[in-house]
């Protein structure tokens, strides 16, 4: 099932027409029809007010299947590029209903300022595998390596960047979901 489609069925299962969901999130009537039929791609920006506005966390619009299983395994495990971003995660947890999200995330070297500023508030765990991590809370800048762990107010994230000349890799869970 495509994004678009997966969009349009949580729409109308809260018996919203396309008029009152462009409404309450300021975009065109028109946009989220083409979005909803895949003939266009939305922002992340457009992405987070689409899912707030349904009521359901982005991962559910991009995810490609619901779980089965509570195991899951290395090969099957969602995976995840967010556009306009060098972002890439793997879905640890089995699917996206669940109270908590554990994300394995990988940046490449000199990616920096990577960052999704939460609205709601979340706490989130971050451990560092492999790299060196710097993050922003706040006015606060940390630098993180291997083996080392945040633990944080999602809101008070700022910024993310992978330092050092390997690429960084980390699991992060969060509380609750937000994709």
């Amino acid at each position: 099932m495509q994004l678009g489609h997966r969009i349009k069925k949580r729409r109308q299962e809260l018996n919203l027409s396309l008029r009152e969901l462009a409404e309450q999130i300021g975009l065109t009537a028109s946009f989220l029809s083409q979005v909803e039929r895949d003939l266009v791609s939305p922002s992340i920006k457009s992405l987070r007010k689409i899912s707030a506005a349904l009521d359901a966390p982005i991962f559910h619009f991009l995810a490609e299947h619901d779980a089965k299983s509570p195991v899951v395994r290395r090969n099957e495990r969602l995976k995840l590029t967010l556009p306009d971003s060098n972002l890439a995660y793997e879905l640890l947890t089995p699917d996206l209903n669940r109270q908590m999200e554990a994300l394995m995330a990988q940046l490449e070297p000199g990616d920096d300022n990577i960052a999704m500023p939460l609205r709601q508030y979340t706490e989130e765990f971050i451990y560092v595998l492999q790299g060196q991590l710097e993050i922003q809370l706040g006015e606060d800048v940390y630098t993180l390596d291997p083996g080392d762990s945040v633990y944080f107010e999602g809101p008070l994230l700022r910024r993310l960047a992978a330092k050092g000349d390997e690429p960084l890799r980390f699991i992060s869970v969060i509380t609750p979901s937000v994709f």
